[in-house]
């Protein structure tokens, strides 16, 4: 039987995910494509976004991905779909571009309701350079085969350490 090491904990600090999400903003000004949702990912991407949405003025809504819940955040992503095929742009807000697994459900689980491509885009805090998914925007580059980190951003940090590595240790491929 083999054990999982116990991951190291990087404690992300206040003014590092401040500096992250300003370094989004302004990647967001420069850039010529506008949107005119942010959605909040839960449960990583809600503060972010909430933050971003009061930087930039955009309106904020979420979906909940770390429900469990897929009927319920299915839902919300029919009515993205829908408000992209209208014409709004959409940027996905999320914590951490790791395996990429939660960016590219929710790009394809839109893509099935019709959501126009051209009309999504992703922004997270930490990217991770070899994931299997793209996002636009990011605050911070790591590569996940050389930074073997789990990051507990400020809102996480609240947690019981076990519960972090639960977590952490949960997909053992982010930390191999």
């Amino acid at each position: 039987m083999s054990t999982i090491a116990s991951p190291t904990l990087y404690y992300v600090p206040y003014e590092a995910f401040l500096s992250d999400l300003e370094a989004i903003a302004r990647q967001l000004d420069a850039d010529s494509w506008k949107p005119d949702f942010l959605v909040g990912v839960g449960r990583g991407g809600l503060v972010p976004a909430a933050y971003l949405s009061h930087r930039t003025g955009i309106t904020m809504l979420s979906v909940d991905h770390s429900s469990g819940d897929a009927a319920f955040a299915d839902e919300l992503l029919e009515k993205l779909a829908a408000k992209s095929r209208e014409g709004s742009k959409i940027l996905i807000v999320d914590d951490i571009n790791d395996t990429g697994s939660t960016i590219a459900y929710l790009r394809e689980t839109l893509a099935s309701h019709g959501c126009l491509e051209q009309h999504i885009r992703v922004a997270v805090l930490v990217n991770n350079v070899r994931s299997k998914a793209h996002a636009e925007y990011a605050g911070t580059n790591m590569d996940r085969s050389v930074d073997k980190r789990w990051f507990v951003f400020p809102w996480e940090a609240v947690a019981k350490t076990d519960n972090i590595i639960v977590d952490a240790t949960e997909v053992p491929e982010r930390l191999a």
